[in-house]
């Protein structure tokens, strides 16, 4: 009923849990009158966007593509800790932009109610360019959402969460193409393995490699390290670390402080 209200949207899709479940929602609300925009960036792994895609023609919403250019911007590049307001801004003003060109009435962005508890300067850029969060609004819950995803037969109801790859680099280290590259290049090659939830976190020359706490004794084990140190080796690092605390969301944002909450 809320999505219905709007008239007409776009929504800011990426093909993770939210933005997923919120497209459908659209969708089934308004038919051709929800639009998926998806940001194009060295940021955005190639094979999300791909899996984007296909997820939208699986709900049967069209989408629109954007070249997004956060990687341009020294605001961004120099990777401060509100680096996600420059990022968020510059594609919900893509978005914005379709939406006008189309006809379309208002910008929709997938955040949820969990969302309210973490440290995400995004969330700021969505008040001041007027994007509405109907998850939010309404109150549903991470875990409600994958629960509705599985009942509406969505595969992102147990996708394991994802941010984009800036978020792998620390705070104050430039964040440039070839990092990005190298970082995409070593979570293929750690995927591949049968891995699911984990990040690599870049260190210059070091790989800090997060697995779930349940993983760790696993890629310990001589052959496994082993075959991970190769592949992080082979796209461009020097040193292989396994962080003993293991995965968790956040992790880039404990240098800033108690103060500070935790985003993806």
């Amino acid at each position: 009923d809320r999505l219905a209200s709007f008239g007409s949207v776009v929504v800011a899709f990426s093909g993770g849990v939210d933005s997923t479940f919120l497209l459908y929602a659209a969708h089934r609300a308004l038919g051709e009158k929800a639009l998926g925009v998806i940001g194009r960036s060295p940021t955005y792994p190639a094979h999300e966007l791909e899996e984007a895609v296909a997820l939208a023609q699986r709900i049967g919403a069209a989408v629109r593509i954007v070249d997004t250019d956060e990687l341009s911007k020294p605001e961004f590049n120099t990777n401060p800790k509100d680096r996600c307001f420059v990022c968020k801004t510059t594609l919900l003003t893509a978005a914005w932009e379709v939406a006008k060109q189309e006809g379309f009435e208002q910008v929709l962005e997938g955040s949820n109610a969990d969302d309210t508890s973490d440290y995400r300067p995004g969330l700021a850029a969505t008040r001041s360019l007027g994007v509405r969060s109907p998850l939010m609004e309404l109150g549903f819950s991470k875990a409600e959402i994958r629960r509705l995803s599985q009942t509406a037969g969505l595969p992102t109801w147990d996708k394991p969460s994802f941010a984009c790859l800036s978020s792998r680099i620390p705070y104050g280290q430039e964040i440039t193409v070839e990092k990005l590259g190298r970082i995409e290049q070593a979570e293929i090659a750690l995927r591949e393995m049968g891995l699911k939830q984990f990040r690599v976190r870049d260190h210059d020359t070091v790989a800090r490699v997060e697995v779930e706490p349940d993983n760790i004794e696993q890629l310990a084990a001589p052959d496994r390290r082993e075959a991970i140190v190769r592949a992080l080796k082979a796209v461009g690092y020097a040193y292989v670390c396994l962080d003993l605390e293991g995965y968790r969301t956040g992790a880039m944002n404990e240098v800033l402080g108690s103060t500070a909450k935790k985003s993806r």
